[in-house]
């Protein structure tokens, strides 16, 4: 069992107007965030496992690669 006191008054109306919205009670909404957030790894953990992977050649600098994207989304 969790319990959450001293929780601002806007806060808990957010929270219940968004419960509402999709038919769910506050503990089952509060639930849902709360799994989705348990759910992914924490950005620690992104961040790390990004950083021990090989670098990866574009071949040319990136911002390069961007212009020429652009650019081409701009012209018709």
């Amino acid at each position: 069992m969790i319990q959450v006191r001293s929780v601002p008054q806007s806060l808990h109306r957010e929270l219940m107007k968004r419960a509402r919205a999709l038919g769910l009670t506050l503990t089952d909404y509060i639930q849902r965030i709360l799994e989705r957030e348990v759910g992914r790894p924490p950005a620690a953990e992104v961040f790390a496992r990004v950083a021990k992977r090989a670098p990866v050649s574009l071949g040319r600098p990136a911002a390069e690669l961007i212009r020429e994207e652009r650019h081409a989304r701009t012209v018709p």
